[in-house]
Protein backbone atom coordinates (compact mmCIF):
# COMPACT_ATOMS: atom_id res chain seq x y z
CA UNK A 1 0.00 0.00 0.00
CA UNK A 2 2.78 2.44 0.64
CA UNK A 3 3.72 2.84 -3.03
CA UNK A 4 0.14 4.02 -3.73
CA UNK A 5 0.13 6.71 -0.71
CA UNK A 6 0.60 9.99 -1.19
CA UNK A 7 3.47 12.03 0.75
CA UNK A 8 1.99 13.73 3.78
CA UNK A 9 3.15 17.16 1.62
CA UNK A 10 0.57 16.63 -0.55
CA UNK A 11 -2.11 16.23 1.54
CA UNK A 12 -1.44 19.27 3.40
CA UNK A 13 -0.98 21.26 0.08
CA UNK A 14 -4.90 19.51 -0.20
CA UNK A 15 -6.40 21.46 2.84
CA UNK A 16 -4.36 24.48 1.85
CA UNK A 17 -1.80 24.46 4.75
CA UNK A 18 0.95 26.52 4.63
CA UNK A 19 4.09 24.55 5.54
CA UNK A 20 4.34 26.44 8.84
CA UNK A 21 1.23 24.88 10.05
CA UNK A 22 2.37 20.98 10.08
CA UNK A 23 5.18 19.56 11.10
CA UNK A 24 5.99 15.92 9.31
CA UNK A 25 6.26 12.52 11.45
CA UNK A 26 7.73 10.65 8.89
CA UNK A 27 6.66 10.44 4.82
CA UNK A 28 2.64 9.67 5.34
CA UNK A 29 2.23 11.56 8.59
CA UNK A 30 2.45 14.90 10.17
CA UNK A 31 1.66 16.79 13.28
CA UNK A 32 -1.04 20.02 12.93
CA UNK A 33 -0.42 23.16 14.92
CA UNK A 34 -2.90 24.94 16.78
CA UNK A 35 -2.44 28.40 15.77
CA UNK A 36 -4.43 27.59 12.71
CA UNK A 37 -8.00 27.85 14.95
CA UNK A 38 -7.07 31.29 16.25
CA UNK A 39 -5.97 32.30 12.01
CA UNK A 40 -8.67 34.70 10.36
CA UNK A 41 -7.73 32.84 7.10
CA UNK A 42 -9.62 29.83 7.79
CA UNK A 43 -12.82 30.69 9.51
CA UNK A 44 -15.04 27.80 10.92
CA UNK A 45 -17.00 26.35 7.76
CA UNK A 46 -17.68 22.78 7.62
CA UNK A 47 -20.63 20.93 8.67
CA UNK A 48 -20.43 18.00 11.02
CA UNK A 49 -21.57 14.48 10.03
CA UNK A 50 -22.03 12.28 13.12
CA UNK A 51 -21.60 8.70 12.20
CA UNK A 52 -23.30 5.95 14.48
CA UNK A 53 -24.26 2.95 14.79
CA UNK A 54 -26.93 0.50 15.86
CA UNK A 55 -25.89 -2.29 18.39
CA UNK A 56 -22.74 -3.99 17.18
CA UNK A 57 -21.45 -7.41 17.51
CA UNK A 58 -18.48 -8.78 18.82
CA UNK A 59 -16.74 -8.19 15.38
CA UNK A 60 -18.68 -4.51 14.72
CA UNK A 61 -20.57 -3.69 12.05
CA UNK A 62 -17.91 -1.72 9.70
CA UNK A 63 -19.23 1.91 11.31
CA UNK A 64 -15.42 3.23 10.85
CA UNK A 65 -15.52 1.77 6.86
CA UNK A 66 -18.50 3.19 6.20
CA UNK A 67 -17.01 6.94 7.49
CA UNK A 68 -14.06 6.43 5.46
CA UNK A 69 -15.96 5.39 2.38
CA UNK A 70 -18.65 8.17 3.14
CA UNK A 71 -15.53 10.55 3.30
CA UNK A 72 -14.17 9.33 0.11
CA UNK A 73 -17.56 9.13 -1.26
CA UNK A 74 -18.58 12.75 -0.74
CA UNK A 75 -15.23 13.84 -1.74
CA UNK A 76 -15.92 11.58 -5.45
CA UNK A 77 -18.77 13.70 -5.83
CA UNK A 78 -16.95 16.85 -5.89
CA UNK A 79 -17.17 18.23 -2.16
CA UNK A 80 -14.59 19.05 0.36
CA UNK A 81 -14.04 16.85 2.94
CA UNK A 82 -12.24 15.10 5.64
CA UNK A 83 -12.57 12.30 8.34
CA UNK A 84 -12.02 12.69 12.28
CA UNK A 85 -11.56 9.54 13.23
CA UNK A 86 -10.37 8.22 17.10
CA UNK A 87 -6.75 6.36 17.81
CA UNK A 88 -7.09 2.82 17.82
CA UNK A 89 -5.64 0.92 21.17
CA UNK A 90 -3.82 -1.66 21.38
CA UNK A 91 -6.19 -3.63 23.74
CA UNK A 92 -8.52 -4.43 20.84
CA UNK A 93 -5.70 -4.78 17.94
CA UNK A 94 -4.26 -7.63 20.07
CA UNK A 95 -7.62 -8.73 21.48
CA UNK A 96 -11.39 -9.81 19.58
CA UNK A 97 -12.41 -7.11 17.46
CA UNK A 98 -8.71 -6.21 15.58
CA UNK A 99 -7.67 -2.76 14.26
CA UNK A 100 -9.83 0.41 13.78
CA UNK A 101 -8.51 2.01 10.76
CA UNK A 102 -11.11 0.53 8.40
CA UNK A 103 -10.94 -2.10 5.87
CA UNK A 104 -10.82 -2.91 1.88
CA UNK A 105 -10.95 -0.16 0.01
CA UNK A 106 -12.10 2.23 2.79
CA UNK A 107 -8.70 2.44 5.43
CA UNK A 108 -6.91 5.40 6.86
CA UNK A 109 -3.63 4.93 6.06
CA UNK A 110 -0.95 4.07 6.58
CA UNK A 111 -3.11 1.87 8.71
CA UNK A 112 -0.50 -0.99 10.08
CA UNK A 113 1.47 2.23 11.85
CA UNK A 114 -2.42 3.78 13.07
CA UNK A 115 -3.30 0.23 14.83
CA UNK A 116 0.30 0.02 16.54
CA UNK A 117 2.31 2.76 17.96
CA UNK A 118 1.74 5.53 15.25
CA UNK A 119 2.84 8.78 16.40
CA UNK A 120 3.40 8.25 20.12
CA UNK A 121 0.26 9.82 21.55
CA UNK A 122 -1.54 7.04 23.67
CA UNK A 123 2.03 6.32 25.12
CA UNK A 124 2.45 9.64 26.13
CA UNK A 125 -1.20 9.37 28.05
CA UNK A 126 -0.74 6.50 28.98
CA UNK A 127 3.21 8.00 30.93
CA UNK A 128 1.68 11.19 31.78
CA UNK A 129 -1.51 8.91 33.71
CA UNK A 130 1.17 6.31 35.63
CA UNK A 131 3.77 9.69 36.33
CA UNK A 132 0.80 11.46 38.46
CA UNK A 133 -0.29 7.57 39.82
CA UNK A 134 3.91 7.43 40.92
CA UNK A 135 3.97 10.77 41.93
CA UNK A 136 0.95 9.49 44.43
CA UNK A 137 2.62 6.72 46.08
CA UNK A 138 6.11 9.19 46.31
CA UNK A 139 4.13 11.59 48.17
CA UNK A 140 2.86 8.88 51.00
CA UNK A 141 6.22 7.25 50.95
CA UNK A 142 7.81 10.87 51.97
CA UNK A 143 5.64 11.77 54.71
CA UNK A 144 1.70 12.28 52.88
CA UNK A 145 2.55 16.57 53.97
CA UNK A 146 -1.37 16.39 52.59
CA UNK A 147 -2.73 13.70 54.52
CA UNK A 148 -3.76 12.05 52.11
CA UNK A 149 -6.24 8.62 53.01
CA UNK A 150 -4.31 5.45 51.17
CA UNK A 151 -8.01 3.61 51.27
CA UNK A 152 -9.63 6.74 49.56
CA UNK A 153 -6.91 7.54 46.80
CA UNK A 154 -8.67 7.12 43.63
CA UNK A 155 -6.41 7.59 40.75
CA UNK A 156 -5.40 3.78 38.67
CA UNK A 157 -2.38 3.04 37.04
CA UNK A 158 -3.20 2.77 33.46
CA UNK A 159 -1.89 0.99 30.28
CA UNK A 160 -2.81 0.08 26.56
CA UNK A 161 -3.67 -3.41 26.51
CA UNK A 162 -6.34 -5.71 27.45
CA UNK A 163 -4.97 -7.05 30.56
CA UNK A 164 -7.24 -8.77 33.29
CA UNK A 165 -4.91 -9.50 35.55
CA UNK A 166 -4.12 -5.83 36.85
CA UNK A 167 -7.75 -4.87 37.38
CA UNK A 168 -7.01 -4.91 41.00
CA UNK A 169 -4.03 -4.71 42.44
CA UNK A 170 -1.63 -4.14 45.42
CA UNK A 171 1.16 -1.73 45.38
CA UNK A 172 4.08 -1.73 48.04
CA UNK A 173 5.51 1.41 48.88
CA UNK A 174 7.96 -0.07 50.91
CA UNK A 175 7.53 -0.48 55.31
CA UNK A 176 5.03 0.61 57.36
CA UNK A 177 4.74 4.20 56.07
CA UNK A 178 1.25 5.64 54.65
CA UNK A 179 0.02 3.58 51.54
CA UNK A 180 2.09 0.71 51.73
CA UNK A 181 0.41 -2.37 51.09
CA UNK A 182 -2.50 -0.11 49.35
CA UNK A 183 -5.13 -1.49 46.58
CA UNK A 184 -5.12 -0.25 43.41
CA UNK A 185 -5.54 -1.24 39.45
CA UNK A 186 -5.08 -0.69 36.34
CA UNK A 187 -7.76 0.97 33.91
CA UNK A 188 -7.34 0.55 30.01
CA UNK A 189 -5.35 3.86 28.44
CA UNK A 190 -9.08 4.47 26.32
CA UNK A 191 -10.65 4.74 29.75
CA UNK A 192 -8.07 6.94 31.47
CA UNK A 193 -9.15 10.32 32.20
CA UNK A 194 -5.93 12.05 30.77
CA UNK A 195 -6.99 10.13 27.57
CA UNK A 196 -10.65 11.81 28.22
CA UNK A 197 -9.11 15.63 29.29
CA UNK A 198 -6.70 15.57 26.05
CA UNK A 199 -10.03 14.95 23.94
CA UNK A 200 -11.67 17.37 25.39
CA UNK A 201 -9.02 20.24 25.71
CA UNK A 202 -9.21 22.95 23.23
CA UNK A 203 -6.01 24.41 23.63
CA UNK A 204 -2.77 24.16 25.99
CA UNK A 205 -4.71 26.55 28.41
CA UNK A 206 -7.23 24.50 28.52
CA UNK A 207 -5.55 21.02 29.02
CA UNK A 208 -3.24 22.95 31.98
CA UNK A 209 -6.24 24.00 33.39
CA UNK A 210 -8.11 20.23 33.04
CA UNK A 211 -5.00 18.85 34.15
CA UNK A 212 -5.33 20.88 37.86
CA UNK A 213 -8.06 19.50 38.21
CA UNK A 214 -8.46 15.98 38.09
CA UNK A 215 -9.11 14.90 41.98
CA UNK A 216 -7.05 11.92 43.36
CA UNK A 217 -8.36 11.01 46.43
CA UNK A 218 -8.82 12.83 49.44
CA UNK A 219 -7.59 13.86 53.31
CA UNK A 220 -8.38 11.75 56.10
CA UNK A 221 -10.60 14.80 56.48
CA UNK A 222 -12.70 14.57 53.63
CA UNK A 223 -11.31 16.88 51.11
CA UNK A 224 -10.92 16.44 47.52
CA UNK A 225 -7.31 16.46 46.31
CA UNK A 226 -5.96 17.77 42.97
CA UNK A 227 -3.24 16.73 40.93
CA UNK A 228 -2.20 20.55 41.16
CA UNK A 229 -1.18 19.78 45.13
CA UNK A 230 1.27 17.25 43.53
CA UNK A 231 3.17 20.16 41.45
CA UNK A 232 2.33 17.16 38.64
CA UNK A 233 0.69 19.26 35.91
CA UNK A 234 3.69 20.87 34.38
CA UNK A 235 5.64 17.56 33.92
CA UNK A 236 1.90 15.91 32.59
CA UNK A 237 1.79 19.09 29.82
CA UNK A 238 5.53 18.13 28.75
CA UNK A 239 4.79 14.78 28.44
CA UNK A 240 1.56 15.73 26.30
CA UNK A 241 2.83 18.71 24.45
CA UNK A 242 3.11 16.86 21.16
CA UNK A 243 0.32 14.45 21.72
CA UNK A 244 -2.14 17.08 22.04
CA UNK A 245 -1.88 18.45 18.21
CA UNK A 246 -3.61 16.30 15.66
CA UNK A 247 -2.30 13.95 13.31
CA UNK A 248 -2.91 14.33 9.69
CA UNK A 249 -3.08 11.32 7.42
CA UNK A 250 -5.11 10.18 4.31
CA UNK A 251 -7.34 7.44 3.35
CA UNK A 252 -6.97 4.62 0.94
CA UNK A 253 -7.92 7.57 -1.71
CA UNK A 254 -5.71 10.11 -0.83
CA UNK A 255 -8.36 12.02 1.50
CA UNK A 256 -7.19 13.88 3.93
CA UNK A 257 -7.43 12.47 7.50
CA UNK A 258 -7.15 13.39 10.98
CA UNK A 259 -7.03 10.44 13.73
CA UNK A 260 -6.52 12.17 17.44
CA UNK A 261 -7.34 10.21 20.99
CA UNK A 262 -9.34 7.40 21.25
CA UNK A 263 -11.62 7.16 24.26
CA UNK A 264 -14.19 4.53 23.97
CA UNK A 265 -17.65 4.73 23.48
CA UNK A 266 -18.51 2.29 26.06
CA UNK A 267 -16.35 3.03 29.00
CA UNK A 268 -15.70 6.65 28.01
CA UNK A 269 -17.05 9.60 25.83
CA UNK A 270 -16.11 7.69 22.62
CA UNK A 271 -15.03 10.29 19.94
CA UNK A 272 -12.11 12.40 18.04
CA UNK A 273 -10.75 14.86 19.58
CA UNK A 274 -12.06 18.75 20.26
CA UNK A 275 -9.37 19.98 18.25
CA UNK A 276 -9.28 18.08 15.47
CA UNK A 277 -12.56 18.68 15.12
CA UNK A 278 -12.33 22.22 15.32
CA UNK A 279 -9.24 22.53 12.46
CA UNK A 280 -10.94 20.11 10.29
CA UNK A 281 -14.25 22.51 10.57
CA UNK A 282 -11.56 25.05 9.20
CA UNK A 283 -10.91 23.45 6.71
CA UNK A 284 -13.44 21.19 4.80
CA UNK A 285 -16.97 21.82 4.19
CA UNK A 286 -17.56 18.52 4.97
CA UNK A 287 -16.35 16.49 8.11
CA UNK A 288 -17.18 12.94 9.05
CA UNK A 289 -16.66 12.32 12.58
CA UNK A 290 -17.58 8.41 14.34
CA UNK A 291 -18.63 8.34 17.63
CA UNK A 292 -17.98 5.10 19.10
CA UNK A 293 -20.12 2.11 19.19
CA UNK A 294 -24.15 2.70 18.57
CA UNK A 295 -25.97 5.59 18.95
CA UNK A 296 -27.20 4.75 22.70
CA UNK A 297 -23.65 5.33 24.02
CA UNK A 298 -21.15 7.61 21.10
CA UNK A 299 -23.93 9.40 19.78
CA UNK A 300 -25.51 10.08 23.08
CA UNK A 301 -22.19 11.23 24.53
CA UNK A 302 -21.48 13.50 21.80
CA UNK A 303 -24.95 15.01 22.52
CA UNK A 304 -24.90 15.47 25.77
CA UNK A 305 -21.05 15.65 26.55
CA UNK A 306 -18.83 16.98 23.57
CA UNK A 307 -21.16 18.96 22.08
CA UNK A 308 -21.81 21.29 25.20
CA UNK A 309 -18.03 21.20 25.71
CA UNK A 310 -17.29 22.22 21.95
CA UNK A 311 -20.09 24.32 20.48
CA UNK A 312 -20.10 21.93 17.60
CA UNK A 313 -23.72 20.49 16.82
CA UNK A 314 -24.09 18.06 14.28
CA UNK A 315 -25.94 18.78 11.08
CA UNK A 316 -27.03 15.13 10.09
CA UNK A 317 -26.44 11.59 11.67
CA UNK A 318 -25.87 8.98 9.39
CA UNK A 319 -26.38 5.60 11.61
CA UNK A 320 -24.58 2.57 10.06
CA UNK A 321 -26.94 -1.04 10.18
CA UNK A 322 -26.49 -4.37 8.88
CA UNK A 323 -28.54 -7.12 8.42
CA UNK A 324 -26.29 -9.68 10.80
CA UNK A 325 -26.07 -7.35 13.02
CA UNK A 326 -30.00 -6.86 13.17
CA UNK A 327 -30.34 -10.62 13.38
CA UNK A 328 -28.06 -11.01 16.18
CA UNK A 329 -30.56 -8.38 18.09
CA UNK A 330 -33.28 -10.39 16.94
CA UNK A 331 -31.04 -13.82 17.95
CA UNK A 332 -31.40 -15.27 14.25
CA UNK A 333 -34.59 -13.52 12.65
CA UNK A 334 -34.04 -10.00 11.10
CA UNK A 335 -37.70 -8.96 11.71
CA UNK A 336 -37.34 -9.72 15.38
CA UNK A 337 -34.26 -7.34 15.58
CA UNK A 338 -35.91 -4.53 13.39
CA UNK A 339 -36.93 -2.90 16.56
CA UNK A 340 -33.37 -2.20 17.73
CA UNK A 341 -32.99 -0.09 14.25
CA UNK A 342 -36.63 1.66 15.09
CA UNK A 343 -35.41 2.56 18.95
CA UNK A 344 -32.06 3.99 17.50
CA UNK A 345 -33.69 5.92 15.08
CA UNK A 346 -36.36 7.45 17.42
CA UNK A 347 -33.26 8.43 19.87
CA UNK A 348 -31.44 10.05 17.25
CA UNK A 349 -35.10 12.15 16.44
CA UNK A 350 -35.09 12.84 20.18
CA UNK A 351 -31.94 14.87 19.99
CA UNK A 352 -33.48 16.72 17.43
CA UNK A 353 -30.87 15.17 14.29
CA UNK A 354 -31.94 14.32 10.98
CA UNK A 355 -30.80 11.10 10.07
CA UNK A 356 -29.51 8.77 6.83
CA UNK A 357 -29.56 5.20 7.60
CA UNK A 358 -26.20 3.55 5.93
CA UNK A 359 -26.99 -0.12 5.21
CA UNK A 360 -23.32 -1.44 5.26
CA UNK A 361 -23.60 -4.49 2.76
CA UNK A 362 -22.20 -8.18 3.32
CA UNK A 363 -21.55 -9.88 0.22
CA UNK A 364 -24.10 -12.40 2.00
CA UNK A 365 -27.05 -10.32 2.57
CA UNK A 366 -29.91 -10.86 -0.13
CA UNK A 367 -31.46 -7.80 -1.41
CA UNK A 368 -34.63 -9.04 -0.06
CA UNK A 369 -33.37 -8.31 3.55
CA UNK A 370 -31.42 -5.00 2.19
CA UNK A 371 -35.22 -4.05 0.45
CA UNK A 372 -36.52 -4.45 4.20
CA UNK A 373 -34.40 -2.20 5.90
CA UNK A 374 -34.98 1.01 3.34
CA UNK A 375 -38.60 0.12 3.81
CA UNK A 376 -38.37 -0.24 7.64
CA UNK A 377 -36.41 2.98 7.81
CA UNK A 378 -38.29 4.63 5.97
CA UNK A 379 -41.41 3.36 8.08
CA UNK A 380 -39.36 5.12 11.16
CA UNK A 381 -39.02 8.55 9.02
CA UNK A 382 -35.12 8.41 7.83
CA UNK A 383 -33.88 8.13 4.10
CA UNK A 384 -31.51 5.17 3.76
CA UNK A 385 -28.60 4.73 1.11
CA UNK A 386 -26.77 1.28 0.77
CA UNK A 387 -22.81 1.08 1.42
CA UNK A 388 -20.68 -1.01 -0.48
CA UNK A 389 -17.49 1.29 0.53
CA UNK A 390 -15.48 -1.92 2.13
CA UNK A 391 -15.63 -3.33 -1.48
CA UNK A 392 -15.47 -0.38 -3.54
CA UNK A 393 -14.06 1.92 -1.50
CA UNK A 394 -15.51 5.85 -2.41
CA UNK A 395 -17.58 4.98 -5.76
CA UNK A 396 -19.51 2.16 -3.19
CA UNK A 397 -20.44 5.22 -1.12
CA UNK A 398 -21.16 7.76 -3.37
CA UNK A 399 -25.08 6.96 -3.34
CA UNK A 400 -25.01 7.72 0.63
CA UNK A 401 -22.86 10.78 0.20
CA UNK A 402 -25.06 12.16 -2.38
CA UNK A 403 -27.78 12.04 0.27
CA UNK A 404 -26.04 13.04 3.58
CA UNK A 405 -25.38 16.54 1.24
CA UNK A 406 -29.17 16.69 0.62
CA UNK A 407 -30.73 16.03 3.70
CA UNK A 408 -28.07 19.24 4.74
CA UNK A 409 -28.88 21.25 2.21
CA UNK A 410 -32.71 20.47 2.64
CA UNK A 411 -31.79 21.84 6.86
CA UNK A 412 -28.22 23.27 7.09
CA UNK A 413 -28.82 24.31 10.99
CA UNK A 414 -31.46 21.72 12.66
CA UNK A 415 -31.97 22.82 16.33
CA UNK A 416 -30.03 19.73 17.88
CA UNK A 417 -30.18 19.29 21.51
CA UNK A 418 -29.13 17.41 24.70
CA UNK A 419 -31.30 14.69 26.75
CA UNK A 420 -31.07 16.60 30.51
CA UNK A 421 -30.01 20.08 31.82
CA UNK A 422 -26.78 20.21 33.12
CA UNK A 423 -29.09 21.60 36.17
CA UNK A 424 -30.77 18.13 37.03
CA UNK A 425 -29.17 16.23 39.27
CA UNK A 426 -27.01 13.52 38.88
CA UNK A 427 -29.26 11.18 39.43
CA UNK A 428 -32.12 12.68 37.32
CA UNK A 429 -29.72 12.60 34.62
CA UNK A 430 -28.71 9.05 34.49
CA UNK A 431 -32.60 8.38 34.65
CA UNK A 432 -33.09 10.55 31.59
CA UNK A 433 -30.59 8.51 29.28
CA UNK A 434 -31.87 5.47 30.93
CA UNK A 435 -35.37 6.23 30.38
CA UNK A 436 -35.31 8.11 26.93
CA UNK A 437 -32.67 6.34 25.25
CA UNK A 438 -31.86 3.06 26.35
CA UNK A 439 -35.74 2.33 27.07
CA UNK A 440 -35.23 1.45 31.05
CA UNK A 441 -38.13 1.50 33.29
CA UNK A 442 -35.55 3.48 36.05
CA UNK A 443 -32.43 3.44 37.11
CA UNK A 444 -31.17 1.41 40.73
CA UNK A 445 -28.08 2.75 42.38
CA UNK A 446 -26.33 0.92 44.80
CA UNK A 447 -25.13 1.92 48.26
CA UNK A 448 -21.93 3.07 47.02
CA UNK A 449 -23.08 4.74 44.39
CA UNK A 450 -25.33 7.14 45.80
CA UNK A 451 -22.97 7.92 48.94
CA UNK A 452 -20.31 8.85 46.20
CA UNK A 453 -22.96 11.00 43.94
CA UNK A 454 -23.83 12.27 47.12
CA UNK A 455 -20.18 13.56 48.08
CA UNK A 456 -19.74 14.44 44.07
CA UNK A 457 -22.69 16.90 44.93
CA UNK A 458 -21.47 18.43 48.06
CA UNK A 459 -17.82 19.30 45.99
CA UNK A 460 -19.47 21.27 43.72
CA UNK A 461 -19.90 18.51 40.83
CA UNK A 462 -23.67 18.51 40.91
CA UNK A 463 -24.02 19.85 37.17
CA UNK A 464 -21.68 17.83 35.47
CA UNK A 465 -22.99 15.85 32.76
CA UNK A 466 -23.05 11.98 33.27
CA UNK A 467 -20.89 9.55 31.00
CA UNK A 468 -22.28 5.79 31.51
CA UNK A 469 -20.25 2.84 31.12
CA UNK A 470 -22.20 -0.09 30.04
CA UNK A 471 -22.22 -3.11 27.61
CA UNK A 472 -22.64 -2.14 23.88
CA UNK A 473 -24.36 -5.20 22.91
CA UNK A 474 -27.26 -3.86 24.40
CA UNK A 475 -29.82 -1.14 25.45
CA UNK A 476 -29.29 -2.64 28.80
CA UNK A 477 -27.01 -3.33 30.95
CA UNK A 478 -27.22 -7.29 30.36
CA UNK A 479 -25.20 -8.23 27.41
CA UNK A 480 -27.95 -10.71 26.49
CA UNK A 481 -31.03 -8.87 26.38
CA UNK A 482 -31.42 -7.84 22.96
CA UNK A 483 -33.38 -6.22 20.48
CA UNK A 484 -35.27 -3.07 22.27
CA UNK A 485 -36.03 -4.47 25.59
CA UNK A 486 -38.57 -3.07 28.06
CA UNK A 487 -39.54 -2.96 31.67
CA UNK A 488 -36.06 -3.38 32.83
CA UNK A 489 -33.90 -1.59 35.49
CA UNK A 490 -30.61 0.16 34.62
CA UNK A 491 -28.25 -1.06 37.46
CA UNK A 492 -25.98 1.99 38.20
CA UNK A 493 -23.23 -0.07 40.78
CA UNK A 494 -20.47 2.22 40.83
CA UNK A 495 -19.36 5.96 40.54
CA UNK A 496 -16.20 7.99 39.74
CA UNK A 497 -15.29 11.55 39.15
CA UNK A 498 -13.68 12.46 35.77
CA UNK A 499 -13.51 16.41 37.32
CA UNK A 500 -11.09 17.40 34.82
CA UNK A 501 -12.49 15.86 31.46
CA UNK A 502 -15.61 17.42 33.11
CA UNK A 503 -17.75 14.17 33.64
CA UNK A 504 -19.14 11.56 36.20
CA UNK A 505 -18.81 8.31 35.16
CA UNK A 506 -21.48 5.98 35.85
CA UNK A 507 -20.60 2.33 36.10
CA UNK A 508 -23.38 -0.02 35.10
CA UNK A 509 -24.00 -3.62 35.55
CA UNK A 510 -20.47 -5.52 36.22
CA UNK A 511 -18.82 -3.16 33.11
CA UNK A 512 -14.73 -3.48 33.83
CA UNK A 513 -12.82 -0.04 32.96
CA UNK A 514 -9.93 -2.51 31.93
CA UNK A 515 -10.78 -5.49 29.36
CA UNK A 516 -9.67 -9.10 29.13
CA UNK A 517 -8.14 -10.90 26.15
CA UNK A 518 -10.30 -13.47 24.44
CA UNK A 519 -9.50 -17.68 24.72
CA UNK A 520 -8.32 -16.79 20.94
CA UNK A 521 -7.02 -13.57 20.53
CA UNK A 522 -6.11 -11.34 17.43
CA UNK A 523 -2.38 -12.02 19.08
CA UNK A 524 -1.76 -15.09 17.64
CA UNK A 525 -2.45 -13.74 14.14
CA UNK A 526 -0.31 -11.23 14.26
CA UNK A 527 3.88 -11.83 12.86
CA UNK A 528 6.78 -10.35 11.18
CA UNK A 529 8.03 -11.71 7.79
CA UNK A 530 11.94 -12.22 6.45
CA UNK A 531 11.64 -8.87 5.51
CA UNK A 532 10.77 -7.09 8.86
CA UNK A 533 7.16 -6.83 7.35
CA UNK A 534 4.27 -7.06 9.95
CA UNK A 535 1.87 -9.63 9.12
CA UNK A 536 -1.93 -9.64 10.39
CA UNK A 537 -2.79 -6.47 11.22
CA UNK A 538 -5.36 -4.43 9.29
Amino acid sequence: MADTLLPIADIARKLQLTDDAWEPVGRYGAKVRLDLLKDPAFPPRGKLILVTATSPTASGEGKTVTAIGLTQGLERIGKSALITSREPSLGPVFGMKGGAAGGGRSKIEPSQKINLHFHGDIHAITSAHNLLAALIDAHLFHGNDLNLNPERITWPRAMDMNDRALRRIIVNSAGKRDGANRATGFVITAASEIMAILALAKDYADLRRRLNAIIIGQTREGRPVRASELDATGAMMALLTDALLPNLVQTTEGTPAFVHCGPFGNIAHGTSSVVSQQLALRLADYVVNEAGFAADLGAEKYMDIVMRESGISPAVAVLVTTVQSLRNQGQGDLERGLPNLARHIQNLHRFGLPIVVAMNQFPSDTDTDLARLADFAAEQGAQSAMSQAFAQGGAGAEDLARKVVEVIEKNPTPRVRPIYALTDSLEDKVHAVATQIYGAEGVEFSPAATEKLRQYAEWGYSEAPVCVAKTQYSFSDDPKLLGAPNGWTLHITDASLSAGAGFVVMIAGNMMLMPGLPKVSRAAEIDVDEQGEIIGVE
